[in-house]
């Protein structure tokens, strides 16, 4: 096997073949299984998924021997449920941002007792669920949510474990569609606020204080704005705790970024030796730590197979028309997002000489419809190709725009591919409609 394709890819390389050179996800050939499954279709390494686990293990691993940290994937990053049982046989909660992912988490065999509820805007029906579930924590997230999740508790005689979101105002210098930390975003509360907030919590009856979160953004490929972000929330923690309100756990949420194109982000286990030395020089080594990874822990585990349909020269463009699509991978059309994308069998020395620069779009009756401006491919129609570091907020924020199904999604276990989830159908997307 050559060197990886990225540093972000160990288990995705090219292997040399009668035919020439095949791209390969771990043990399994990926055009074996677009011959199999049909594209576009989303193919995972679990091993690329479980090294990356282990990454954050090796950086909270005295915590976790103590029983005072806790990683709890982020399911909005990918919620098929393979992926969900794999990460709990892992070892792992979750983080979960509305209902129905409390469900795929209860469906895939997670502990309730290890899920945290995230989100502005859960309602009065999602939170008698997570309640009446018994889940381990709310990150709360505004005054007012305080307010009614409390009255929500007394109804149903129960006590709401609660950890309040602050925004630190830390800038992550990431996509402003996906900072989080920032005074002009909707998430958490004021850094000004807080303790105020914190001692209205301490007062209702329903809930019971337990930590603090913060989550200033995602794709953070700096280690800056973790360790500023850190030193606010201690700065907060020490003014409630004198305040008179004891504080269990630090959340310090997620958002690490991934190698998507020569991107540099810190290493989660040295990131997190240098989290946890700050939080022991500043006296709050006892207290438990939460994290809620998901892109760093998905994102470069899958692709998305996709075969060429035209070749269509223009003046002032050259367009390689895919079967994947914009509703199959939204993050180029929503954030102008760079994925990789390169074939599954490359042409010889002397026909990569004659690469054409395209843009690489898919069938959607949209402008915004493309995978790839100014790829420089050797290319034909009926030719496969990867689009690379599909892992994350693809599947799960995929769609039926166009009334297109939903890709089929594999899962590679060294040599042994297994289907976990099957392709939708037309009639699939129309299931619920009603004919009057």
């Amino acid at each position: 096997m050559t060197a990886p394709l990225l540093p972000g890819h160990p288990h995705l390389a090219y292997r040399a073949t009668p035919s020439g050179q095949d791209l390969y996800l771990e043990g399994a050939r990926l055009a074996d299984l677009a011959r199999i499954h049909g594209t576009p279709l989303f193919v995972y390494s679990q091993q690329a998924m479980l090294d990356a686990l282990a990454a954050y293990q090796r950086g909270l691993a005295s915590r976790i021997e103590q029983g005072k940290a806790r990683i709890c994937y982020a399911l909005k990053a990918n919620s098929s449920l393979a992926i969900l049982q794999l990460f709990a046989r892992a070892g792992c909660g979750f983080d979960i941002v509305s209902g129905g992912e409390l469900e795929r988490v209860l469906a895939a065999g997670g502990d309730p007792t290890r899920v945290i509820f995230s989100g502005v805007g859960k309602t009065r029906t999602e939170m008698r669920q997570a309640l009446d579930t018994g889940i381990g924590c709310f990150n709360v997230e505004s005054e007012a949510e305080l307010d009614v999740l409390n009255d929500v508790a007394v109804e149903l005689g129960k006590v709401a474990p609660v950890s309040i979101r602050v925004n630190p105002d830390v800038d992550a210098k990431t996509h402003p569609y996906i900072s989080t930390g920032l005074k002009g975003n909707k998430f958490g509360i004021a850094h000004e606020r807080a303790v105020a907030v914190y001692q209205h919590a301490a007062r209702l009856p329903g809930l019971k204080v337990v930590g603090i979160d913060c989550h200033i953004g995602s794709q953070i490929t700096e280690e800056r704005p973790y360790l500023d972000a850190l030193e606010r929330v201690l700065d907060l923690v020490e003014a409630i705790e004198a305040a008179g309100i004891p504080l269990h756990h630090i959340d310090l949420g997620g958002g690490l970024g991934i190698d998507y194109h020569g991107d540099t982000p810190p290493a989660a286990d040295a990131l997190w030796h240098k989290l946890l030395a700050r939080l022991d020089a500043r006296g709050h080594g006892a207290k438990a730590i939460f994290i809620e990874p998901g892109r760093s822990l998905v994102g470069n585990a899958g692709v998305c197979l996709t075969e060429v349909l035209y070749l269509k020269p223009g003046e002032q463009k050259n367009f390689c028309i895919v079967d994947a699509a914009m509703n199959d991978l939204p993050r180029p059309a929503m954030y102008e997002a760079y994925h990789q994308i390169v074939p599954l069998a490359p042409r010889d020395t002397a026909q990569a000489s004659a690469a054409v620069n395209y843009e690489v779009v898919g069938p959607i009756c949209e402008s915004g419809d493309w995978l790839g401006h100014d790829r420089m491919l050797t290319v034909q129609a009926g030719d496969q190709l990867a689009v690379l570091s599909a892992g994350a907020y693809c599947m799960s924020m995929a769609s039926n725009y166009n009334t297109r199904g939903r890709a089929a999604e594999v899962l590679v276990r060294g040599e042994q591919p297994t289907l976990i989830r099957r392709r939708e159908s037309a009639a699939d997307s129309f299931r619920h409609d009603i004919l009057p």
